[in-house]
């Protein structure tokens, strides 16, 4: 592989949503946490996989993420990074995001 990806995507709730702050550099971010449940197929076995995972949303999209509806659900497109520099920990950056219809599609 001559360059490795990052790129995640979910299906998730909008389970909590911090208000819109701003770097030094002024630009925007909000912090999320995504509620994800789902049912997939491993080894012929249906599984409940229920987790939360924290999110952020920085620069131009974090206005249009500040509007979406809380217990909404999104498809969202990112990547992860680490929380911190000296971290351990991975935060999901939101690059994009759509409302899922209430059937699913």
């Amino acid at each position: 592989m001559s360059q490795a990806n990052n790129v995640f995507q979910l299906v998730a709730e909008i389970a909590e949503r911090e208000v819109i702050r701003y770097t030094p550099a002024g630009i925007p971010i909000v912090s999320a946490n995504l509620q994800h449940r789902s049912e997939p197929i491993e080894a012929g076995i249906k599984r409940l996989i229920e987790f939360e995972i924290a999110a952020l949303a920085v620069g131009e999209i974090s206005g249009r993420f500040s509007q979406a509806p809380l217990g909404g659900t999104f498809w969202f497109t990112g990547f992860m990074a680490r929380k911190s520099r000296n971290g351990r920990g991975l935060v999901f950056h939101i690059t994009d995001f759509a409302a899922i219809e209430a059937d699913g599609s």
